[in-house]
């Protein structure tokens, strides 16, 4: 059982292979937040963005969430701003038109979130048109070299640094996702693509030899209870790397 977290897989999810009913992809919607509630996508963006903010001392801050699903990760970090009486201009961009969709339906609350749909590979936004871009669950659907590229991306449309926040493969979290979570998962989508998205995933060296090979300046990576990876790098202009190694991983 151990060989099968030598390597990350590579077999497409559900997901990307577009393998579902529109009734299943709703259902995955809903049963998705409650699982990034349980499994703390949500702590681990307060312990990286939220508190860079605050040691920046910033008051007002803007934020793009590369695949931001149905905008769960924006609303966090909506009320937050609210709470700390700051600013905040919130844009979610997704490639799915009923996730787009879903990021306004659920936001009506929320004036500063906005939603666009648009290709993670070519943002449509200028250089340094954000303090910060994050991204949650999406890294591991990318073989290596699409997840340089998006990485590099995310870099160029972020002034002060992005937060990556993904999967960390090990068996333990892979076995009781496949033996406890299933007691209480019941989309198929959840249950299935859920599993194979952990082997999909990084272990926390080849998460930070991607952000290597992304050009990115002060790149670390951490664990987070109870298994995520933070990838956290500066962008500023003073720090930028050149990257020129991208073209090892894109051959």
């Amino acid at each position: 059982m151990l060989e099968k977290f030598r390597q990350r897989s590579l077999e497409p999810e559900n997901l990307d292979k577009g393998s579902y009913t529109p009734e299943e992809y709703e259902g995955c919607l809903v049963e998705l937040r409650r699982v990034n509630e349980w499994l703390g996508d949500a702590n681990a963006l307060r312990d990286s963005l939220f508190k860079e903010i605050e040691q920046r001392e910033l008051q007002t801050f803007s934020v793009l969430d590369v695949g931001a699903g149905s905008g769960e990760l924006l609303r966090v970090t909506a009320k937050w701003a609210r709470e700390t009486n700051r600013k905040a201009s919130l844009v979610g961009l997704e490639l799915n038109e009923r996730s787009a969709q879903a990021i306004i339906d659920e936001s009506t609350d929320f004036r500063e979130i906005s939603s666009i749909r648009a290709n993670g590979f070519q943002l449509p936004f200028s250089d340094n048109s954000f303090d910060y871009v994050i991204q949650s669950l999406t890294l591991h659907h990318f073989d290596d070299a699409g997840a340089v590229k998006i990485l590099r991306e995310m870099a160029r449309v972020a002034r002060c640094g992005i937060f990556v926040i993904d999967l960390n493969r090990n068996p333990v979290a892979y076995f009781f996702y496949t033996t406890i979570g299933h007691l209480f998962l019941h989309n198929r989508l959840i249950r299935e693509d859920g599993a194979l998205s952990i082997l999909k995933s990084f272990k926390p060296d080849e998460m930070k030899e991607i952000a290597h090979h992304a050009g990115l300046a002060n790149a670390r990576v951490e664990k987070h209870f109870p298994s995520r990876l933070v990838l956290s790098a500066s962008t500023s202009s003073e720090s930028r790397l050149q990257g020129t190694e991208v073209g090892e991983l894109a051959a």
